[in-house]
């Protein structure tokens, strides 16, 4: 019986040695990670392109400033799994709660600078109940999701200096 105990306890400091830490980026890792350089004269090509790109991926644009160089766009996703939902209604009935809705809300800051402009996007991601009450609330910080949306941007940009 001690020889298990002993076993246990080094089962359990090996596991816990195996896990990965908690990488947590700085805040200048983060911006690095949202901005992006471009040179074109016009601001207002730069916010179009923008624009077009966050349509192209099916978000909404609610509000928009040239003047600040503002873009704020939303996209809604039915982020439903039949089998939760059933779950869910099969145990707790009319009280029953499960992930409904997935919104994801986009923010870009366009800025001129010496020679063109910075664009700085951020994306965050809300959880809905089936009764709209928020699950979770999350920034996206995945450098591969900003890498994707980034290089829509750069073509957006190639396609304004274009004119096409």
């Amino acid at each position: 019986m001690r020889a298990l105990r002993v076993f246990a306890c080094v089962g359990l400091v090996v596991c816990a040695g195996c896990q990965s830490p908690n990488h947590r980026m700085s805040q200048l890792q983060i911006r690095q990670m949202q901005t992006r350089s471009y040179e074109i004269k016009d601001p207002k090509r730069a916010i179009k392109a923008v624009l077009n790109v966050l349509q192209d991926e099916a978000f909404i644009p609610r509000q928009a400033s040239l003047e600040l160089g503002f873009i704020h766009a939303v996209k809604e996703v039915d982020v439903t799994d039949g089998n939760e939902a059933f779950w869910a209604k099969f145990w707790e009935g009319k009280n029953a709660r499960y992930r409904s809705n997935s919104i994801i809300d986009c923010a870009a800051n366009v800025t001129e600078i010496a020679n063109g402009v910075r664009l700085r996007v951020n994306f965050q991601v809300k959880i809905l109940n089936n009764r709209g009450e928020v699950v979770s609330v999350k920034a996206i910080q995945d450098p591969a999701f900003y890498q994707y949306f980034l290089q829509k941007v750069d073509k957006g940009i190639y396609y304004e200096k274009q004119g096409v």
